[in-house]
């Protein structure tokens, strides 16, 4: 992967609601290119891995829990620049701080529940991509 792609999850309360398919939309006609996308469940154990990181923050183990709570869609995106515009589209962390248009501001509930997760760097962009998709998954 490069600096044209990034890693997003549509996460398992907004897959719940049936609004998947609209923020997939939104991504789009945003101008980015689904090079790789599935729907799959993450186990706890999984879930504790992809977040390692947060690993010693007091939110992990709920974050964990919920990340694994049910089915989540889990894609690369492609376009220039991909990493900072995908994270202009989705809207800060906390819906309540969002701009108006962006993901979270029209899907999320609160900050753990906040519609998408996207890459916040190049790196781990390629990282999180690679831990759902081969790179004969991604096109």
């Amino acid at each position: 992967m490069s600096e044209k792609r990034t890693f997003t999850m549509i996460k398992p309360s907004t897959v719940a609601e049936g609004v998947a398919g609209a923020i997939l939309v939104l991504i789009q006609e945003a101008g980015f290119r689904i090079v790789a996308m599935k729907i799959t469940q993450m186990t706890p154990q999984q879930a504790g891995k992809f977040y390692e990181v947060h690993k010693e923050r007091p939110f992990y183990n709920d974050l964990v829990t919920f990340m694994s709570s049910g089915p989540l869609v889990a894609a690369i995106l492609e376009k220039d620049n991909a990493v900072e515009d995908f994270r202009t589209l989705i809207g800060a962390t906390d819906p309540a701080k969002a701009a108006p248009g962006t993901i979270r501001k029209l899907y999320a509930k609160n900050v753990q529940e906040n519609a998408v997760h996207g890459s916040d760097s190049d790196e781990n962009a390629a990282i999180e991509g690679f831990f759902f998709f081969s790179g004969l998954e991604q096109f």
